[in-house]
């Protein structure tokens, strides 16, 4: 089974990484890179990007024609979807062990962050019943 697991944390501004030192920084960093290494090594891994801040996005919509319409960013959002993995694993909770595992990347003082981690199973197609 394939699962999207979706790291989000707080707004730019609010304590997150802009309240770092650089070594907490570079500390969180590379418990990231071993994590996904030790995933690919085990062969569960997908795929995993980590997302630019939200003050870079834009929320997109369709207008009359067809014509791309963007809105620009919602500041008052308390959490933001910080980075994604997607696994294949065989059961759900190998999917939610990795992402407690995740989930206790250091922060602040080299304290576990306990992020919150959304662990949802992609789906292969729609269901039968409406296709």
């Amino acid at each position: 089974m394939k699962y999207i697991l979706m790291m989000n944390t707080m707004k730019a501004g609010s304590g997150g990484f802009d309240s770092w030192s650089p070594q907490e920084i570079k500390a969180h960093i590379a418990f990231m890179i071993d994590l996904n290494k030790g995933l690919s090594a085990s062969g569960v891994l997908v795929g995993a990007e980590g997302l630019a801040f939200p003050s870079e996005a834009k929320v997109v919509r369709a207008g009359k024609n067809g014509e791309p319409i963007t809105d620009g960013v919602f500041p008052e959002s308390k959490e933001f979807l910080a980075g994604f993995w997607f696994v294949e694993v065989e059961t759900p909770e190998e999917a939610y062990a990795i992402a407690a595992r995740a989930s206790a990347a250091p922060g602040a003082g080299g304290k576990p962050l306990n992020m919150p981690i959304e662990v949802r199973q992609v789906m292969s197609g729609p269901p039968e019943e409406f296709v």
